[in-house]
């Protein structure tokens, strides 16, 4: 968020920085310069810029917020709320101005950047503000903000003010570090007729001189200025304190004093200072607040910063600069506790408001309860939170009554028999249980089990037709999935006469089911083949295979069958020699055909006719050798 507003806050570059100041306390609210009486000029433009760091959690450590540029003037930063975070400032080289290097500051006012900066840390126990620290300014580089983060929800506001149309801006050419021994400026002063009186010179100074304004009387061209006539005590006895100079209105040429209504005024009401006592001051242990107690009853404990340092520098508005030293400077043995004991109030107590319950069984291992509550040193109940957890008496227990009694219980007989004429049966159900409440297993109750089932009977049966089912056989398999079976006959029940009928005289009654599927136990992993190939020959040793998978009871792929029962995936079959059929036209015409078919001369068509018989014997045993070895020749 930004605005123009007028503001007598700025610094312009390179020039220096006792005149710049100067400029700054000595601008009136209207932007005019001090000795601009006509009101001619524009005023001073300033934008102001607003901002805020808002963020829920972050690693603890600093945080950079925002950077403030060089020429900021009515710096703000502000902590919206109290908490354990603190502001932190470095330049924008890194190095601490407040709060840096892990260090924590005391609140008060630092020099720094061409300003002075007021840090503020309002009491951790009365007030709710936040830390803050403001600047009049104009700073002469840039100001960087840092949040140490150790509370969860920070939120920081920060505003500054800078400068649209810059007076005194360094002139074209010079470095903003360097300035002319002397530059003349003319500031007119109007009479009532409008005709200007006089004209100021301006002179450039060094830092250790008192700068002049001399004022040239336009008719006599006497020059005036002031000049250095003493100055005040010091203010600080060590650690380079400061007195104000007391000046004194001459004429230049004749340093003769004159009424001080002849030099220009600026400079009379500006309140020059120069350093004084320029020697270190005694080192002093500076202490910092105690921190929040670690115990929000009880006894606990706190801590504090404590930190030896040594003034260096004392301003005439009272503050110091101080730096860091070490602890042998402010004598170890004299350095204040950094530790203490706290109590902020006394703990809450378990306080037991009633006896045990009974016991939730009459007989047997139960469970019985008390009430237990958190109360204040006042009496009054607190929430659980507030006491020791750990130390919470049991409000729950086990409790034992002894053993119980077992019976025998039964369900009423049913009320319809389970044949519709005949003798049929009725039945009930039997229990073993321990007073009621548990169901105990059927032989943990003294004395004979009462009977489940008996008889009853329904009247004569004549000429009724029925389904007669016999019990059901074994399962087709030791394991897995199979199957068992039953036989089922349509009967004629004529007053307890039976007689196997037709079963079509039954087929207007429901039909008992004759096959059912069962499953004894998994068989797990095991052996799985398919059935046998067709032989690969018809005679003389032919083979056949199968495929032979391990499969467990999902049927999917294992691998964990015994190697050692594996099944044969391959066979030989049909071993017996084959037998020629001869044609009755095909003998043998030679007497010795056999050295013929050793000789492999059956390949030849003479030999064959001439050997018909032992040449078709020898191609049905040895289909290929007649084959290979007519290639071969």
């Amino acid at each position: 968020m930004a605005g123009l507003w007028q503001q007598p806050c700025y610094l312009g570059q390179g020039r220096v920085l006792a005149l710049l100041h100067l400029i700054c306390l000595l601008s009136p609210a209207t932007g005019a310069l001090p000795w601009d009486n006509t009101g001619g000029s524009s005023p001073l433009e300033f934008e102001v810029v607003k901002g805020n760091f808002s963020r829920t959690f972050l690693h603890v450590g600093y945080h950079k917020i925002a950077e403030i540029p060089a020429g900021a003037c009515n710096i703000s930063i502000q902590e919206t709320k109290k908490s354990q975070n603190y502001l932190a400032l470095l330049s924008q080289r890194g190095v601490s101005i407040i709060n840096g290097n892990w260090l924590i500051n005391r609140p008060g006012i630092y020099v720094a950047l061409g300003t002075y900066l007021t840090y503020r840390r309002p009491n951790e126990i009365r007030s709710r503000n936040g830390e803050s620290i403001t600047a009049p300014g104009p700073l002469t580089e840039d100001l960087h903000v840092y949040l140490i983060y150790q509370q969860p929800f920070p939120t920081v506001q920060y505003e500054y003010s800078m400068p649209l149309n810059r007076y005194l801006a360094p002139e074209p050419g010079t470095p903003s570090a360097v300035l002319p021994l002397a530059e003349t400026v003319d500031f007119s002063y109007p009479d009532d007729d409008g005709k200007t009186k006089q004209s100021i010179i301006k002179e450039a100074w060094h830092p250790n001189q008192v700068p002049s304004y001399p004022t040239v009387n336009s008719e006599s061209h006497v020059t005036y200025t002031w000049m250095k006539n003493g100055h005040t005590e010091c203010s600080t006895t060590c650690g380079t304190g400061k007195h104000q100079v007391v000046l004194e209105c001459v004429e230049k040429d004749s340093q003769t004093a004159v009424p001080a209504d002849f030099c220009h005024p600026a400079i009379e009401t500006t309140k020059w200072e120069e350093d004084c006592n320029i020697q270190p001051c005694p080192a002093y242990w500076d202490v910092g607040e105690w921190s929040e107690c670690s115990r929000r009853c009880g006894p606990g404990t706190q801590h504090r910063q404590v930190i030896c340092r040594q003034v260096t520098d004392v301003h005439a508005s009272g503050t110091e600069t101080s730096v860091t030293v070490k602890s042998e400077m402010c004598g170890s043995s004299d350095m204040p506790v950094t530790q203490s004991t706290c109590q902020l109030k006394i703990c809450s107590q378990w306080d037991i408001r009633s006896e045990w319950s009974p016991c939730s069984v009459p007989c047997g291992v139960g469970q019985r309860t008390r009430e237990v509550v958190c109360v204040s040193n006042q009496g009054d109940v607190d929430d659980d939170q507030e006491c020791n957890i750990n130390l919470k008496p049991d409000t729950i227990e086990n409790c034992d009554m002894g053993l119980c009694a077992r019976s025998w219980f039964t369900s009423i007989w049913s009320q319809r028999c389970s044949a519709e004429c005949g003798r049929g049966s009725r039945t009930r159900s039997v229990v073993c249980l321990m007073d009621h409440v548990t169901n105990l297993p059927l032989d943990s109750c003294e004395g004979e089990r009462p009977p489940e089932v008996t008889s009853c009977d329904s009247g004569p049966c004549q000429n009724r037709l029925e389904w007669y089912t016999g019990p059901w056989s074994q399962c087709s398999a030791e394991c897995g999935n199979g199957t068992q079976t039953r036989s089922v006959a349509c009967i004629l029940n004529s007053d307890g006469q039976m007689e196997v009928v037709d079963q079509l005289k039954c087929s207007s009654l429901s039909k008992p089911i004759t096959s059912q599927p069962c499953r004894l136990k998994p068989c797990g992993v095991q052996w799985y083949v398919t059935e046998w190939s067709a032989c690969s020959r018809t005679c003389n040793a032919g083979f056949r295979v199968r495929e032979v998978r391990c499969l467990a009871d999902n049927i999917f792929p294992s691998e964990r069958c015994d190697p050692s029962f594996i099944l044969e995936s391959r066979e030989e079959c049909n071993k017996q020699p084959c037998v020629a059929e001869i044609d009755p036209l095909c003998s043998d015409k030679y007497h010795n055909c056999m050295v013929v078919v050793q000789a492999r001369l059956c390949v030849y068509s003479y030999y064959r006719s001439v050997c018909c018989a032992s040449c078709s014997r020898a191609q049905e045993t040895h289909p290929n050798s007649f084959q290979n070895n007519h290639i071969r020749r």
